[in-house]
C-alpha cells in the first residue's frame, strides 16, 4: 500500500508547480503522506524530504521528462523505492504519463493497477575513481577535446574483440537502447531483456556495427591514442576524464532500476508514438 510519496516537480517546466500542488492535494485528500525537496516542499504543500526516514518513501513521482528521471534516479539513489514519469513535454520512453492522463494514473496507482519492473543498470570502475558510476541508460567514452578520432581495445571477458577507431562508444541497457545508443545507430531492445548493447560512435570503419552481449558479461576498455584526457560519463550526468592506457570494466550492477508502469500502458505504443511509427493494423 502507499503511504508516503516523494513528489519532484521540474521548475524549468511551465506549470509544474501548480500540477504538483493538485497532486498534494490529490493525495492529501486520500489520506497520504506527500514530501519534496527542502526548496520546494512548502511551495507545493508538502514535508520536507528531511522528515520522513527514507526506508518509509513507498513511491518517487518524477515531473518533467525522462532527463528529470534520470536526474531523480540518480540524486536520490538513497531512496529505494520506485519511480513513476510524468511527462510535461515530449513523451518519454520512461517518463509515458501525459498531464491529461495525470490523475486517472493516480487512481490506478491507489488501487493497485500497475507494476513495477526492475530494469537492469550498469557500473563501471577504474582506476583514479573512489568509486563505481552507475547508469540507468549508459555508460558513454566519448573523444572529448579531442580532434582525431580515439582507439578504443575492447575486451569481452578477457577476449579482445575489437580495437574501434571512433569518436567514442556508447555501452547501454536495454532501457538506454531508444537514447544515445538508438542515435549510434545501435538496435532497440525490448526494456527487460537481459543484455548489453555496445555500439560505437561515428567509426572509420563501416563495418564496425553495434554488438548484443549477454548481461552478465565484463566488458574491458583501455584508451590507447596518444592524446588527451577522454570522457567516461554515466547517464550524461556523473563523468570523469580517463588518460591513455588506463584500462575500465563496465558490467551489469548488482542494483536495479525499479519503474512503475500501469497496466493499460505498453512499451510498443509508447515506440510508436516516439517514432512516429506509420503502419496501421488492419483487418483481414
Amino acid at each position: 500500500m502507499l503511504k508516503t510519496i516523494a513528489l519532484f516537480p521540474n521548475e524549468k517546466k511551465k506549470d509544474s508547480f501548480d500540477l504538483a500542488r493538485k497532486i498534494t492535494t490529490f493525495f492529501h485528500e486520500k489520506g497520504k503522506k506527500i514530501v519534496a525537496e527542502e526548496g520546494k516542499a512548502e511551495e507545493i504543500g508538502a514535508l520536507p524530504l528531511s522528515a520522513v526516514p527514507p526506508k518509509e518513501i513507498d513511491l518517487l513521482i518524477a515531473m518533467g521528462g525522462d532527463g528529470t528521471l534520470l536526474r531523480i534516479a540518480h540524486y536520490f539513489s538513497w531512496i529505494d523505492a520506485p519511480i513513476l514519469g510524468i511527462n510535461l513535454g515530449h513523451l518519454g520512453f520512461m517518463a509515458d504519463i501525459p498531464t491529461a492522463d495525470v490523475f486517472p494514473t493516480l487512481e490506478e496507482l491507489l488501487a493497485g493497477a500497475y507494476r513495477v519492473e526492475n530494469r537492469s543498470m550498469l557500473q563501471t570502475t577504474s582506476e583514479g575513481i573512489s568509486s563505481p558510476l552507475y547508469a540507468v541508460n549508459d555508460i558513454v567514452l566519448h573523444r572529448a577535446k579531442n580532434y582525431s578520432l580515439v582507439e578504443l581495445v575492447v575486451h569481452l571477458n578477457g577476449t579482445y574483440v575489437n580495437t574501434f577507431l571512433a569518436d567514442g562508444l556508447v555501452i547501454s541497457t536495454p532501457t538506454g537502447s531508444t537514447a544515445y545508443s538508438l542515435a549510434a545507430g545501435g538496435p532497440i531492445l525490448s526494456p527487460t531483456l537481459d543484455a548489453i548493447v555496445l555500439s560505437p560512435i561515428c567509426p572509420h570503419t563501416i563495418s564496425n556495427r553495434p554488438l548484443v552481449l549477454t548481461a552478465d558479461c565484463t566488458i574491458t576498455i583501455e584508451y590507447t591514442s596518444p592524446y588527451d584526457e577522454i570522457d567516461v560519463r554515466a547517464d550524461g550526468l556523473n563523468a570523469y576524464l580517463l588518460k591513455p592506457h588506463v584500462p575500465i570494466t563496465i558490467k551489469r550492477a548488482s542494483r536495479t532500476f525499479k519503474l512503475v508502469k500501469l497496466h493499460r500502458h505498453d512499451y510498443f505504443s509508447t515506440l510508436r508514438k516516439k517514432l512516429g511509427w506509420s503502419g496501421k493494423l488492419t483487418e483481414s
